[in-house]
């Protein structure tokens, strides 16, 4: 099952989602590769915003992205 399971990737399901969706990526984080979060959202096909975090790690925007994550929904309802 996990043999199975490592061939599956965001970017593959990416192209078929159109929901509004809000990326978060940190650049420096190992556990998740900004690579494939990048590819996943190049491949969106719905309405999309990025923020990226260039300095964090796994972690993200931490505390700074709950505010960032309520105005979009909050702009995305208006």
């Amino acid at each position: 099952m996990f043999r199975t399971l490592a061939y599956f990737d965001g970017v593959n399901f990416a192209a078929r989602a159109t929901a509004p969706a809000l990326y978060s990526v940190a650049l420096m984080d190992d556990v998740c590769p900004p690579s494939a979060v990048f590819a996943a959202y190049n491949h969106y096909a719905g309405p999309k915003e990025l923020q990226v975090w260039p300095y964090n790690r796994h972690g993200g925007g931490a505390r700074f992205q709950p505010p960032i994550q309520l105005r979009w929904l909050r702009d995305l309802m208006a």
